[in-house]
């Protein structure tokens, strides 16, 4: 099975608002910067401060009439998903339709699970269930879920529906083997981290097995990278703003990750590293600028005015 996938290449980044203001302002510089969309990333415990994502997306969508916002990842599992369920329906609604929930496990910080009363090793399995549960009451029907083990109910009717028909689409993260058999059975997109060009190409296929496999009839599906990014004057000292960055993130050393996943050194050195994941099959870029917080907006400048003119033959690829 060949997956259908967009034609039109897209560019988000992935960002934190702190205050209102900082909102209006990380809003109206993608809006002039000409960014398709923005997203935010999620944990409960992590390493550094980060905000809950719903929250941020709810108040950023009242900014703007064409951006569409997403999760990066949400990791589901943490909670309990008919709540969840109702809170992205609401948000669907908000963004007036505009909006891609990503859903992922972590795992990388199990406190946050404990915290939670969520066995770690019980993440995959309520992910999957997750993901049905909150299509089921998307219907907008009388549904029950009483073959669920974590979130059973009986004769249910959650109002009102999403405003996309069927509900937001759902795009998976993760790289293992149950995660891309996940993808391709469940979900309507990808959104991966942390892989090479080549490892995207194989996930990709392997997605697309599991739908085979699954029978499904797939119309379009979503496929998306979170691109660790660092533009400089050569690759070197790219490399050392986006390790040292990534690094103190996830508390661990992530220079050789780093030199391995990241797109860095001059404005025609990260084109090329986005020319090869679209060729790989991503049409989706979600770019996480690495470095010191205050050169974020610069990053995402230099991008769109000397990348993303080198990128412009993707569009019609």
């Amino acid at each position: 099975m060949n997956l259908p996938l967009d034609k039109q290449v897209t560019y988000g980044f992935i960002t934190g608002m702190a205050t209102p203001q900082i909102c209006r302002e990380t809003v109206a510089m993608a809006d002039a910067l000409e960014y398709d969309s923005l997203w935010v990333g999620d944990h409960v415990a992590f390493a550094v401060p980060i905000l809950d994502p719903l929250l941020q997306i709810a108040q950023a969508a009242a900014l703007s009439s064409r951006l569409t916002f997403g999760t990066s990842v949400y990791l589901l599992p943490l909670r309990h998903a008919t709540p969840v369920a109702k809170q992205i329906a609401t948000l669907d609604h908000l963004t007036e339709g505009r909006f891609i929930f990503g859903v992922g496990v972590g795992g990388e910080f199990p406190k946050e699970y404990e915290a939670c009363g969520v066995p770690v090793k019980e993440r995959g399995a309520r992910l999957t269930e997750g993901i049905k549960t909150c299509k089921t009451l998307w219907s907008g029907e009388t549904v029950s879920n009483s073959d669920s083990k974590f979130y059973p109910f009986e004769d249910v009717q959650m109002l009102p529906r999403p405003l996309t028909p069927g509900g937001p689409r759902i795009w998976t993260g993760g790289r293992s083997a149950p995660a891309l058999r996940r993808c391709g059975r469940y979900c309507d997109g990808w959104i991966s981290y942390v892989v090479t060009p080549e490892m995207y190409a194989d996930g990709l296929a392997k997605i697309s097995q599991a739908a085979e496999e699954a029978r499904r009839d797939v119309n379009q599906f979503g496929t998306s990278h979170l691109v660790f990014m660092r533009i400089d004057k050569d690759h070197e000292t790219a490399l050392d703003h986006a390790a040292a960055h990534l690094t103190r993130r996830y508390a661990m050393d992530f220079r050789k990750a780093a030199e391995r996943y990241c797109a860095l050194g001059s404005p025609a050195d990260v084109a090329q590293r986005f020319a090869d994941f679209h060729a790989a099959g991503v049409r989706h870029f979600v770019l996480d600028c690495t470095g010191p917080l205050e050169d974020r907006e610069s990053q995402l400048e230099w991008f769109a005015k000397e990348v993303r003119p080198l990128l412009g033959n993707l569009q019609a690829a």
